[in-house]
């Protein structure tokens, strides 16, 4: 098993009435020293509505300096005419299967609650609503919510998190986000600050001692802007810094992908290696202490939600294996104690009978169990684009479903 705060061991974990209690259970399950036990995967920053592929970025030879240029190419793409085919609640379905598929049960969506309040529920990990937002602090951010003091002050009431874009460019406005802050009186420990690739060397120190939080999205950070944040020196400032795919539009194709390009990403601005247990963090704790949610998952300590992932163990460091995992590694992920992804071996959990709004699949050779209907979902999506659409973040083919109950 592997937490933050203890050193890797093997183990017995039981999970009862949603949360993780002293090894007891009436289902055993023996892994046999084959599987590594983590706390299941926390994304700090996506966009639920946009992950469409392919990618749209600047021309060739050319990045942003904001990300409106990037709105207006993205809205003139041929990845935006062929999304716009897709209903809202596809596109939100589909983004809980790229989260579910790469062991993710907890994420942020970056759009305001007056659009996904009604869609997130309905998703088969953890999109949570308890957030306060702004899409950025400048004069042409897109006025989500109730106003950026307003929805910080409901966070802070709340024990929610406050999240915005910060520094997401080079302009004059972009370059002074954490001074807007400031200003306003609203840099703290509530904040989950995303991308902040041109914060100054004071910015990180007085994001730092704020106890602000950091989501790095170094893929699309690249692929935008040429650049990304200052991580290196934000670690050692002491922030907590976490990971976010961002948009498929622009990202990773999910959070596995984004850990492993951010990991080679350091190694190429600094010329020495990110840890993988930091990488871990990162992903797990980090992520919880942002989200507000520290006391409630992140960890497998006794008493938080039984959220759990079971990944095949390819790697004799525990840390480097989770960092090298692909989705066909995965072999169980468990949300709030109920299994919502795995393979057939782990049915004993179910009495041997799969659940009613359960499915199966097929990925790396694997039958799979899986809550909802994906290949449903896949085959909509296709048929309403008009052909064999392969979306990557997908790892399975929908004409080789098994089906479901």
């Amino acid at each position: 098993m592997v937490s933050h705060g203890r050193k890797a061991s093997t183990g017995n974990l039981s999970i009862r009435e949603k949360h993780i209690v002293s090894p007891q259970g009436r289902v055993s399950i023996d892994l046999q020293g084959k599987s590594c036990v983590y706390p299941s995967l926390i994304n700090t920053h996506d966009h639920l509505q946009g992950n469409y592929r392919p990618p749209v970025g600047p021309p060739k030879g050319t990045f942003y300096l904001t990300w409106m240029p990037w709105d207006k190419d993205l809205k003139a793409s041929e990845t935006f005419k062929e999304r716009s085919q897709l209903s809202r609640e596809n596109l939100y379905a589909l983004s809980g299967y790229k989260c579910l598929f790469s062991g993710v049960t907890t994420v942020n969506d970056h759009f305001p609650q007056s659009i996904n309040k009604e869609i997130l529920p309905t998703l088969p990990i953890r999109a949570f609503l308890e957030y306060g937002i702004a899409h950025e602090c400048s004069s042409y951010d897109l006025k989500w919510g109730d106003g950026i003091e307003i929805e910080h002050e409901r966070a802070v009431q709340n024990g929610w998190p406050f999240i915005t874009h910060l520094c997401e460019g080079f302009d004059n406005e972009a370059m002074i986000g954490v001074q807007t802050l400031e200003g306003l009186n609203i840099l703290d420990s509530n904040c989950l600050l995303i991308h902040c690739i041109a914060f100054s060397d004071a910015d990180i120190e007085k994001v730092a001692k704020a106890g602000a939080s950091v989501s790095w999205c170094g893929f699309s950070n690249m692929f935008m802007f040429n650049t990304t944040a200052k991580v290196r020196k934000m670690l050692k400032a002491g922030v907590n810094v976490t990971i976010g795919t961002d948009s498929s539009a622009t990202g990773s194709a999910n959070l596995l992908a984004e850990m492993k390009y951010d990991r080679e990403l350091y190694r190429s601005m600094y010329g020495e290696d990110l840890p993988a247990q930091t990488i871990f963090q990162m992903v797990t704790h980090n992520a919880a202490r942002a989200f507000c949610m520290q006391d409630r998952i992140g960890t497998l300590d006794e008493g938080k939600l039984g959220d759990i992932m079971v990944l095949k163990a390819s790697h004799d460091d525990p840390y480097e294996n989770l960092v090298n995992a692909s989705m066909e590694h995965i072999e169980l992920l468990v949300l709030e104690g109920t299994p919502i992804y795995g393979e057939m071996r782990f049915m004993d959990i179910f009495d041997g009978t799969l659940p009613s709004g359960y499915s199966q699949i097929e990925v790396g050779g694997r039958t799979m169990f899986v809550k909802g209907d994906p290949a449903g979902l896949y085959t909509e999506a296709r048929q309403k684009i008009g052909f064999r659409k392969i979306l990557d973040y997908m790892p399975f083919d929908p004409a080789f479903a098994l089906g479901g109950n």
